[in-house]
């Protein structure tokens, strides 16, 4: 095999937010090896990561946030404790059986209605009209940001924040940001892509061309479960600073769509889906990962999640569907592969973005499918999150800066 790539000191350093001369410390200390070359040192990218992982567990210095924590924000809906996620104190593993219009109501209501469905209102034709609108390069989740804008003009009501308002403005925006997408390989009149099928049944229509087995639509059903809160995540937060200024429902949405899409985070999965694939087509696990940690200048997509450092719920049940069933044996085995040599290089164990990568590239989907899941799923979790943040004191999240010279 191949000797696998190599990143140069610059690399390095840039990979670990460090200056040059605080990276050859660690060697010093010999808790980085490198290699002598004549262009210079070079070191092992995942030798890299796994020190990358374990300065990530250190406690940040007093009186510094590191990025966490800036404040605490008190929520109602989700709990993450034990390793394990909780939605009002029910296991997201339970959850996760039941279709997402069900939980989805649930969430913005608190009413469990089994028979739960999103239909889209007004507004949608004008929606499709700004999609086609769109150039060519652009993506499923432009055509759900612009559909957001043209919901908001058409709903007279887009100012409201009444809980039942807003929670029928959500199902609406859910559905419109499904519906709203082109069908692939099918005429809209079709019955599997009516208003009237239930949304994961829609969204698959619309994210692969051939008709769903139900153990796929099972599957698109407990993503959108599991994606659709999780504590207060960056977009999350955006959303609640929105909701703290009273900004309508819609922008709420808006303000997370803007925070989602980051390689950080919204968008995780797609450099998951191009890590598997190359994977299922046959390349070797280390140099694909290798590759990945070249190219990626942060933590392995797909790989590590500081909430849960014993592993990702999301990741262990959505792998678990996967892996069970027989038609999707080639990308469960690149999983484990993938996973086998992360965990032994770095010790970082798969979360929910590497088994949305899985889930796309199991069900031939384009690579920034799960990007949508995550849309989806997560407006209902921005408006959960609004509903609460509507009951507060308005602006009560506006930070207070402090100058610190140039």
């Amino acid at each position: 095999m191949d000797a696998l790539p190599r990143l140069t000191a610059e690399q390095t350093a840039e990979r670990l937010g460090v200056k040059l001369e605080t990276l050859y410390a660690y060697v010093a200390r010999g808790r980085l090896q490198r290699q002598r070359t004549a262009e210079g040192s070079t070191f092992d990218p995942l030798e890299v990561e796994r020190f990358a992982a374990t300065r990530r567990r250190r406690p940040p210095a007093p009186g510094h946030s590191e990025g966490r924590p800036l404040m605490v924000i008190e929520t109602r809906f989700a709990l993450i404790e034990d390793g394990e996620l909780f939605y009002r104190g029910r296991p997201v593993s339970e959850l996760a059986t039941e279709p997402f219009e069900t939980v989805a109501r649930w969430a913005l209501t608190g009413r469990w209605d089994a028979a739960a469905h999103f239909s889209h209102g007004a507004g949608l034709e004008a929606a499709r009209a700004a999609s086609a609108a769109l150039p060519a390069s652009a993506g499923d989740r432009d055509r759900q940001l612009v559909a957001v804008a043209a919901l908001a003009a058409a709903d007279p009501l887009r100012a409201s924040v009444d809980p039942g308002i807003v929670a029928s403005a959500a199902e609406r925006l859910v559905a419109g940001m499904v519906d709203v997408l082109p069908v692939r390989g099918a005429e809209p009149e079709l019955p599997s892509v009516r208003d009237g099928s239930p949304l994961a049944h829609r969204l698959h229509r619309r994210l692969v061309a051939t008709e769903p087995d139900p153990s796929d639509t099972a599957l698109l059903d407990a993503a959108l479960v599991l994606l659709l809160d999780h504590d207060i995540a960056i977009s999350t937060l955006a959303a609640r600073a929105a909701a703290s200024a009273r900004a309508t429902p819609y922008g709420v949405v808006v303000a997370g769509l803007g925070a989602l899409d980051s390689p950080l985070h919204g968008n995780a999965s797609r450099a998951a889906h191009r890590l598997l694939a190359r994977v299922v087509a046959g390349e070797d696990a280390a140099r694909a990962v290798a590759d990945t940690v070249l190219t990626a200048h942060g933590p392995v997509p797909g790989f590590g999640q500081p909430l849960y450092p014993e592993g990702d719920p999301r990741a262990r049940i959505l792998l678990g569907m996967l892996a069970a069933d027989p038609r999707h044996a080639r990308v469960a085995e690149a999983v484990d592969t993938v996973a086998t040599v992360m965990r032994d290089r770095t010790g970082a164990h798969p979360n929910v973005d590497l088994a949305l990568g899985a889930l796309t590239v199991a069900c031939a989907m384009r690579d920034d499918a799960g990007e949508v899941l995550f849309a989806t799923a997560r407006t209902v979790g921005w408006l959960v999150h609004a509903l609460d943040e509507y009951a507060q004191p308005p602006l009560r999240l506006r930070p207070v800066g402090r100058y610190v010279g140039d």
